[in-house]
Order: structure tokens, then C-alpha cells, then sequence
């Protein structure tokens, strides 16, 4: 697996907390108060899905568009910062409403994920339109492969076809399945061999659902690195090159994987 050259390690953090529900104000005074505790080695800061109205299928009343104020806020922190910031948040394109995890870059650029797993049980495949692209971002020459919630238990979607070197998941994964969220992020990190990171929210929203965190970083061979459940919390790693160069050269799954085709 021919690798290009890339930085020898990046600092990631998840910003693990409560949200307040229908309260894109509040939640950005939030998320700006956790900024302040973010190390100056942080280079890629994750907040939880839908973090600045909690996971809502009330998309019409809380949805706004790219240039609205939540992504302007987004873009603006980026900048002021220094750093990669990304979750996802509902946005109103075209006509339709997605459930858009957005990535800011400190030189003002965008890009954008929409959650292609809608999650039926909460009825959100009637209020929001699935994505149909999978994306690639890269943060200083490291691969990154967002993905929201849902999307986490879908193996073929996530592949990695030696297209990423991170799998990102920002999410609002209930307490009652928690270990199914904590299962698998572990399993993604080994069937991949990539570092998985997975962001979720603590606390009861407003459809009285409980969350418990589990929020953690994940070794290219399923072993923890970081791991909080229970609190809210900034959780700070660093992910190194070498250890996955060395895994993906001597154990070379990769070779042998199924040519899945997603139609």
C-alpha cells in the first residue's frame, strides 16, 4: 500500500457535553467556552451531531442555510483558532434538508458530509434527505473520513479503500445502546485499520432521550486510546503515523478485502 508523505502525528479533541435543545445561541456560547480549554496542539476539534439544536426531526422550524449564522460562527472560530472545526448541524439546500456534518478550515474553506444513514427508528428518512457521496477531508496530510451517527453501523459505506487514514464520527448515540456505539467504533478501527474517533453528547435532550458520552479514540488495531463516559468532557489525543504505517505494511488485510460496490 504505496502511503504519501504525511506529518509524523495529529492532535485531535472531542468535545463531549450536554446540549441545549432548539437553541443555536446558547449552544454556540457553549462550544465557545470549551474552545477556550482546547490545547494549542489541537489541530482537528469534533463537536457532537446536530450540536447547536440536538437531534431534532423538527428540521423546518431549526434549519439554516450555508451562510447562515451557525456556519458563519463555524467558519469564524476556524480562523480565529487555528484549527480544523467540524460537526454536524441541519441545513436547507435547495429545498432539501440534510443532517450536514460541516468542516471549517482555518483559511476560511468548507466542506461538507451529508449523513447518508437516516435513522428510521426516530423517523428521521421523513424529515431529512440522505446524503449519496462519501467524503475525504485532509487535515495536515492526514485522511479524514467524516461520518454521522447511524452511518457508524453500516460497514460496507465505510469501507476503507486506502482513501482514509481517520474515521470521525460525531453523534447523538442514546445510553440504552451505548456499548453497541463503543462495540462499533472498536470494530470500524480494526476492520479498516485506520484510527476511528467517535464524539457523542451527555445529559437527557428535548425528547427526554438520555446520553451517556462513550466518546473516544480508537488504535488502527481496536485497542483504546481515549475513552469518557459519563461526563462531559474535552477529550485531548494524538494519533501517530509510524504505528499505522507499520500495521497496514505487516498485516496486510487490506489485500484480501471484498470489493463491495455501494448502488
Amino acid at each position: 500500500m504505496t502511503q504519501p508523505d504525511r506529518k509524523q502525528a495529529l492532535s485531535l479533541s472531542l468535545l463531549q457535553t450536554a446540549t441545549y435543545w432548539h437553541d443555536p445561541v446558547r449552544n454556540r456560547a457553549l462550544f465557545d467556552h470549551l474552545f477556550t480549554q482546547l490545547p494549542s496542539c489541537s489541530r482537528l476539534v469534533v463537536l457532537p451531531e446536530m450540536f447547536s439544536t440536538g437531534f431534532t426531526m423538527q428540521s423546518t422550524a431549526v434549519a439554516e442555510e450555508m451562510d447562515g449564522e451557525t456556519v458563519t460562527w463555524l467558519l469564524s472560530r476556524a480562523r480565529s483558532l487555528q484549527k480544523m472545526l467540524c460537526g454536524s448541524l441541519v441545513i436547507v439546500d435547495e429545498g432539501h434538508y440534510f443532517n450536514r456534518f460541516v468542516c471549517a478550515y482555518p483559511d476560511g474553506r468548507l466542506q461538507w458530509y451529508d449523513k447518508r444513514h437516516l435513522f428510521r427508528m426516530a423517523g428521521e428518512h421523513e424529515h431529512y434527505s440522505p446524503g449519496v457521496e462519501k467524503v475525504v477531508l485532509t487535515v495536515d496530510g492526514w485522511r479524514v473520513c467524516p461520518t454521522v451517527c447511524y452511518d457508524l453501523r453500516f460497514p460496507v459505506w465505510l469501507r476503507n479503500q486506502n482513501d482514509y487514514d481517520l474515521l470521525v464520527c460525531c453523534a447523538n448515540w442514546p445510553a440504552a445502546r451505548i456499548e453497541a456505539w463503543k462495540t462499533l467504533l472498536r470494530a470500524r478501527a480494526i476492520e479498516n485499520q485506520s484510527y476511528v474517533a467517535g464524539v457523542n453528547i451527555v445529559g437527557r435532550d428535548g425528547n427526554r432521550v438520555e446520553y451517556a458520552g462513550g466518546s473516544g479514540v480508537y488504535g488502527p488495531a481496536g485497542q483504546v486510546m481515549a475513552e469518557v463516559t459519563g461526563q462531559a468532557k474535552v477529550i485531548n489525543q494524538t494519533i501517530l503515523w509510524a504505528p499505522l504505517a507499520q500495521l497496514r505494511e505487516e498485516f496486510p488485510v487490506w489485500q484480501d478485502a471484498d470489493p463491495f460496490i455501494v448502488r
